[in-house]
């Protein structure tokens, strides 16, 4: 993946916060749930080009994974 490594930090940072947000839950224990989540792997190994999507996108993506959220 050649996209700027920098530019991914902050990607994530925003996630982690608006996942945070959304879930009600501290950004510590976001932190750490995004860490460790089938999202975040994905974004990471840059597979479908799940770091291209939207911060939006994936915080809902998130939100689902972790059953905050009901999967359309």
């Amino acid at each position: 993946m050649e996209t700027n490594r920098t530019v991914l930090q902050m990607k994530y940072g925003r996630i982690v916060k608006a996942f945070a947000e959304k879930a009600n839950i501290s950004l510590e224990e976001a932190l750490d749930k995004v860490y460790e989540s089938k999202v975040f792997m994905l974004m990471e190994e840059g597979i479908a080009d799940m770091h291209c999507m939207s911060d939006i996108y994936l915080t809902d993506e998130l939100l689902i994974e972790y059953g905050y959220k009901k999967g359309s």
